[in-house]
């Protein structure tokens, strides 16, 4: 049931939250009855109990509304399509469904007090929370499900990295005028492919650089932390960026993030500079392969191949392999100088994933998929929280 919708119940009040009972008798009718799911979510995995742990010097003498469930109310409210504080009234006003509901104010105070230590707590609330909603999916039906690419299953854990841009009609805090000539703010955001969760995510003013090494590495170390220990130091896990991830510093951050007992590698696009566009000109034919699609079927049209030991990759971890894909374009595609002298529009990548576990075509199609990550934002964006994150009064520093 999505947050929208409506539903008949019963209500019986017990605990926290009052006890909720499916009927069709036509009486109790309820709007946007999906997101007391999203509250029970919270309730079930701990989450609203950590938070208010996490938070708890911010509730005097222990009275008053607990703020773990104020928090929980307003990412309740944020995700049913909430824009301000003020739409905590939604839930307010259904308090068969949801229970007591803090004011505004309250609610309020409570963002205005979060300081940088409050946020750090609240980050571990939240990896805690998951540990248990995905040790509660394990025992319940199967593993976390694997990502997949060219018709295959990818080993391990797949983090795919992505900027976005957020408009803002107003000057907010931080607001900034954005490389597309609009305004507002342009975060950075890590999903796991392999679930489509949002792990973590870095607010930044609208002109903030694309290709920020420092800002890479800092959402990746909290994604990294969101993730169970189990699943951090015990699997492989695969990180995907777009070119804005291809600085020299945030691939050589990854490589030595296995000093830690974490085995991550990466798979980044890379710019096509002059010595790369040489390279590929001097690439025979007979070195292209086809290129795969999603299922992995041959792509008509497109070819890959390796350009490693042709371009030089100084400061970049050893082992780097660069791969380039070229295809006839679609109508209306936005080509380079080069593209249009060579006919063919080309995109490179960096990886350092060995020859031995995968053809190149694979190596193509997986990096390929990164493109998932901007569906995992536009769903983010509509008609949830990112675009409404401007709306909220920033933490004290």
């Amino acid at each position: 049931m999505s947050p929208q919708q409506e539903g008949t119940f019963c209500v019986h009040t017990t605990g926290s939250r009052p006890k909720l009972v499916v009927s069709a008798d036509g009486r109790g009718v309820v709007s946007h009855a999906g997101s007391r799911l999203l509250a029970d979510l919270a309730d079930a995995t701990g989450l609203t109990t950590a938070f208010t742990d996490a938070l708890r010097q911010l509730r005097p003498r222990g009275t008053g509304h607990a703020p773990g469930r104020i928090a929980a109310d307003l990412a309740v409210m944020l995700a049913d399509g909430g824009e301000t504080i003020a739409d905590l009234t939604l839930l307010r006003d259904q308090a068969e469904v949801f229970g007591p509901v803090a004011s505004s104010p309250t609610a309020w105070r409570l963002l205005a007090g979060i300081d940088p230590a409050a946020l750090d707590a609240l980050r571990a609330a939240r990896a805690t929370a998951r540990e248990i909603a995905w040790l509660q999916a394990d025992e319940s039906r199967e593993a976390i499900p694997a990502s997949r690419a060219g018709g295959r299953e990818l080993p391990g854990l797949v983090l795919d990295i992505d900027a976005t841009l957020v408009t803002c009609h107003s000057g907010k805090e931080n607001a900034a005028p954005t490389y597309k000539h609009g305004f507002g703010y342009h975060p950075l955001l890590c999903f796991p492919d392999n679930t489509g969760e949002a792990l973590a995510g870095l607010l930044r003013p609208g002109n903030a650089a694309a290709n920020t090494a420092e800002n890479h590495i800092t959402v990746l170390d909290a994604a990294l932390a969101q993730l169970p220990d189990v699943h951090r130091h015990g699997t492989d896990i695969l990180i995907r960026a777009d070119s804005a991830g291809s600085a020299k510093v945030f691939p050589a951050h990854i490589r030595s993030l296995r000093s830690r007992g974490i085995h991550t590698s990466f798979s980044v696009g890379w710019s096509i500079t002059e010595p790369v566009r040489r390279a590929i000109r001097q690439l025979p034919d007979r070195v292209w392969h086809h290129a795969f699609e999603q299922d992995g079927t041959l792509r008509p049209g497109a070819q890959v191949a390796e350009l490693t030991g042709l371009v030089d990759l100084p400061g970049l971890p050893e082992d780097t392999r660069i791969i380039v894909r070229r295809e006839r374009p679609h109508p209306g595609a936005q080509l380079s100088l080069f593209d249009l002298d060579e006919g063919m529009r080309h995109q490179v990548f960096l990886t350092d994933t060995p020859y031995s576990e995968g053809s190149l075509q694979h190596l193509e199609v997986r990096h390929r998929a990164h493109a998932r990550v901007e569906d995992r934002i536009r769903c983010g964006k509509t008609p949830s929280a990112f675009a409404r994150l401007a709306a909220l009064p920033r933490p004290a520093t």
